[in-house]
């Protein structure tokens, strides 16, 4: 299946992405790099994506398995290499789960399926970064 994407620059460090879903988004650099920090640093999207494919995943089977789950969240944190071309050569993702009735280990079937088999993104990530996945509950 292809995907197409179109980046159209706009002028100065700014770019407009097109999207399949058909929202776009804006790319720009940072001041400190040129732009005027109006879009989405490029490499910091690529943690988005990650959060948003893997938290697709988990939320689908939140739904399918009946779990009770008031709310959860993804945190990431990476590190960027030094050297040029830079990019995240370690990757740590903290699942965070809220409610008073968790199903602990229904939920982190949840989190394993994602990133042991659904989460393309994750697969990409594994090529160039060492990633670490932990699972937080929190009751209510």
């Amino acid at each position: 299946m292809a995907v197409q994407v179109t980046t159209t620059w706009l002028g100065e460090m700014r770019f407009e992405s097109t999207n399949p879903s058909g929202h776009n988004l804006f790319i720009d650099a940072g001041e400190d790099n040129g732009g005027k920090g109006e879009g989405y640093r490029p490499k910091a999207l690529m943690l988005s994506a990650l959060a948003g494919c893997s938290g697709l995943d988990v939320a689908s089977l939140i739904k399918k398995m009946k779990l009770e789950v008031d709310d959860f969240k993804i945190e990431i944190e990476a590190n960027l290499t030094e050297e040029h071309p830079k990019y995240y050569d370690k990757v740590a993702m903290h699942f965070h789960f809220y409610g008073s009735d968790l199903n602990e280990k229904k939920l982190q079937r949840t989190v394993d399926l994602s990133i042991e088999k659904y989460c393309g993104v994750m697969e990409m990530f594994r090529q160039f970064s060492e990633l670490d996945v932990q699972t937080h509950f929190h009751s209510k």
